[in-house]
């Protein structure tokens, strides 16, 4: 009884683990792309997306498609810095997914 309790606190350690690996690694996902922006964007870009320090555009009103903002996160314009190299492919449609949603 003893062996197979532990088999299953295992099992259920070894999922738990898969799920987290697959969200940061899999598809895109809003909540994974509001976290990326709080971390690397809100400097300048400000918590609603309307800040606009150094330049930086107000993402509320931004009409840039989903592959544009993946293109300018990666290449960076002016004086935003390019994220290619620092964020994985991932975290970069993230991040652009979150933007879509500021208003």
């Amino acid at each position: 009884m003893y062996k197979l309790i532990i088999s299953f606190i295992l099992l259920a350690f070894v999922i738990a683990c898969a799920s987290k690996e697959s969200s940061s690694s899999g598809a895109p996902s809003v909540a994974e792309g509001e976290q990326v922006f709080k971390k690397y964007c809100i400097l300048c870009h400000g918590a609603d997306g309307k800040l606009g320090i150094n330049g930086a555009k107000d993402l509320t009103v931004c009409k840039l498609t989903q592959e544009e903002r993946e293109a300018q996160v990666k290449k960076g314009k002016n004086a935003m810095t390019p994220f290619e190299g620092i964020l994985n492919e991932t975290q970069i449609k993230s991040v652009a997914s979150y933007t879509m949603t500021l208003k």
